[in-house]
């Protein structure tokens, strides 16, 4: 009998317990029809287009790539993208590079004679045509599959239409470039041209016969892509620029076409400032609706801006103070309560907002506004909740404390909640937690011990293991795919401590402002009071054997814990960490640093390269040497400025592995790597450490 499989290799053979999920929910306009992607079973990489009736309860498969039906060839990942015209009759679907048309309501699939590799499909209003990305151009074919045809051809090398930029992916939430006007006869187009962004340079050493791969990469304090709006008549003819002063403004944060007209958002470089413009259908001219300002910076919430059916700004504002809130704004007015901390804007319908909010910073609920009702939660129990809304169903989503992975329903008024099934893998480890709030700033942690250990079986050394940085939350409500890596790293023999601190979203702004000028030492200062307080109270763990890892973000903060607090760390693991500020995109590390121009005292504050002769403490490094998100050399230029001051360290160096590891294999072993550097250093006791 093999041995049992390791939660590593589990966790990416499943893709993070993903596959055999159903998600990225479609809710046709009368509520009669949820799409959604879902694969066969848990380790199923297979994803097929379904339709769920809301009548019968029944699920039909619309697409299924492994169909030897379709003709397809080898299914790959199956569908990896799909959208549907307003009235959700047709779907446009991406499977294995072929642009796919399936009719929802006979379940009729054609594949269409695309130009090159097409991406990012999207059907017009009415379904007759689909408009696509191939080669730089925006493309159109019928939804018969005749007259495909370009409609915005580059212009020059590093010009592309439709696409998004990589600031605008990386750090914007904004991962789309063109919009269908609601009759389909316009489209309004984002051009991108790169010609004065950095070309850096991606290579794979253990391959030396394979070129380097060229990327454009907009460094702190370099050049950004220039991106401009246009209105293309989708058949044919001269396009019409929008008019935007890009040179105050340079970053397109968000846009769209509804039946008011085409808008669009944009953000000064300094991101200080947000304007949002109606823009006229017929000459490209603009009209501001709204204007935000922030001394620090003004926050992008997800969903923002929209309208309502009466022509209403959907926007949110940010009162300021500790006690400060995110609120969501209609027509310039305020429409939730002061303490309940808005996250995103999921859909306007009509007047309807359907909104996620969260008074307690570790959940989520969902909400939605009217005017008549005002702002009403749809979702009362603990956890992290979200959901799809289309006519008068709702899908709702549900991330849970008490089980991992999510529970979807699909929701009927008058009628009995339908399950949507779920064929994901359970985790093979179970987390054995204690939710702990800590410190005066209240701090939000987790604490996780090995399954195996008992009271007064010997003192557990601590593995500080946070992300805490303004990306994303590490403490919430809910059993998250990543909280059961640290419950590996608890039944190695660890007690491992997860901690959100200031700069982390969802408490309120103020609180995500306090890293504003620096991005480590807030940072810093809180997991060393969490780790402080938490030694306090649980004597059966080891003041004198404590370790840090992380990766992105919390690489660097890691580094950081051993350079600058070694007797409180005593050895760290730190992977793909941006150490130097000034090797980092644009719009993020000027968000929280300004430009380094105005203000090089922060990049050098923050630069861990500049701090590498105070290494004392035991420290292993390692990045993916295909990671174009955050370059090998902010690693190589550590690794080399640690060795001219003399300063022992270890580097682990991942061949053709991007900014993170996608080979189960590869991951297992790697964190295998990590525990076993850990107990090297700190000091092995007998424990029933666990695979």
């Amino acid at each position: 009998m093999p041995p049992p499989e390791s939660l590593p290799h589990q966790f990416l053979r499943t893709r993070r317990f993903a596959l055999g999920a159903p998600d990225r929910f479609t809710v046709t306009p009368d509520g009669a029809t949820v799409l959604f992607l879902r694969s066969a079973a848990g380790d199923d990489p297979v994803r097929r287009l379904w339709a769920l009736d809301t009548a019968t309860g029944r699920e039909r498969p619309l697409f299924d790539p492994a169909d030897p039906a379709y003709g397809a060839g080898p299914p790959g990942d199956g569908v990896t993208a799909y959208a549907t015209d307003a009235a959700g009759t047709l779907a446009a679907c991406l499977c294995g590079g072929v642009l796919w048309a399936v009719e929802i309501a006979t379940g009729r699939v054609r594949r269409l004679p695309a130009a090159g590799r097409p991406s990012d499909p999207r059907p017009d209003p009415a379904g007759r045509r689909i408009a696509y990305l191939a080669d730089g151009a925006l493309r159109v074919i019928g939804a018969d599959g005749a007259g495909d045809r370009a409609l915005a051809v580059p212009d020059g090398p590093d010009v592309r239409f439709g696409a998004a930029e990589y600031a605008a992916t990386a750090s914007m939430g904004r991962d789309r470039g063109y919009w269908w006007a609601p009759d389909g006869s316009r489209l309004l187009v984002a051009r991108v041209d790169e010609s004065a962004v950095a070309r850096w340079y991606v290579a794979d050493p253990a391959h030396p016969e394979e070129p380097p791969r060229a990327v454009r990469y907009p460094a702190a304090g370099t050049a950004n892509a220039e991106v401009t709006l246009w209105l293309v008549p989708a058949d044919g003819g001269a396009r019409t620029a929008v008019v935007l002063d890009r040179a105050r403004f340079p970053y397109l944060t968000a846009a769209g076409w509804d039946a008011h007209g085409p808008f669009a958002a944009v953000q000064s470089r300094d991101q200080r400032t947000l304007r949002t413009y109606a823009v006229g259908p017929a000459d490209g001219r603009t009209a501001l609706l709204a204007e935000r300002r922030d001394r620090c910076w003004v926050t992008l919430v997800p969903g923002t801006p929209a309208r309502t059916a009466s022509g209403a700004l959907v926007a949110h504002r940010d009162t300021e103070g500790p006690g400060g809130t995110r609120r969501l704004t209609v027509g310039g007015t305020a429409v939730t309560p002061e303490g309940l901390q808005v996250r995103e804007v999921l859909g306007v319908s009509g007047e309807e907002v359907l909104f996620t909010a969260g008074a307690d910073v570790t959940g989520q609920a969902l909400w939605s506004w009217r005017p008549r009702t005002g702002a009403r939660p749809l979702t009362t129990t603990a956890g992290v909740h979200t959901g799809v809304r289309g006519g008068p169903t709702l899908v709702r989503i549900a991330r849970e404390p008490h089980r991992p992975g999510a529970t979807v329903v699909v929701v009927r008024a008058g009628r009995p909640d339908l399950p949507v099934a779920s064929y994901a893998e359970r985790p093979v480890l179970a987390l054995r937690e204690r939710r702990l709030t800590v410190t005066g700033r209240a701090l939000r942690s987790r604490l996780l011990l090995p399954s195996w250990h008992r009271p007064g079986g010997g003192r557990l050394p601590v593995l500080v293991d946070p992300y805490a940085g303004p990306a994303l939350q590490r403490v919430t409500d809910d059993q998250a795919p990543m909280m059961f890596v640290s419950q590996w790293f608890a039944e190695q023999g660890f007690a491992v401590l997860v901690t959100d601190g200031r700069g982390t979203p969802g408490r309120s702004p103020h609180w995500e402002r306090a890293v504003h000028g620096d991005v480590l030492s807030a940072a810093l200062e809180d997991q060393a009071a969490a780790l402080a307080e938490v030694l306090g109270r649980f004597p059966e763990l080891d003041p004198g054997r404590v370790a840090v890892r992380g990766w992105s973000f919390s690489g660097m903060l890691a580094v950081a814990a051993v350079v600058r607090r070694p007797a409180l760390f005593h050895a760290a693991v730190a992977g793909a960490g941006p150490y130097d500020p000034r090797l980092y995109d644009t719009h993020w590390r000027e968000r929280f640093l300004g430009h380094p121009d105005a203000h090089p005292e922060r990049y050098d504050a923050c630069s861990l390269v500049r701090e590498a002769p105070r290494l004392t403490r035991p420290l292993l490094l390692t990045h993916g040497l295909a990671d174009d998100n955050v370059h090998p050399a902010h690693t190589l230029r550590l690794s080399a400025a640690l060795l001219a001051a003399g300063r022992p360290h270890e580097v682990l160096p991942l061949p053709g592995t991007a900014h993170a590891p996608t080979d189960p294999a590869l991951f297992a072993n790697l964190l295998r790597h990590q525990a076993d550097f850990l107990w090297r250093h700190l000091g092995r006791e007998d424990s029933g450490a666990a695979a």
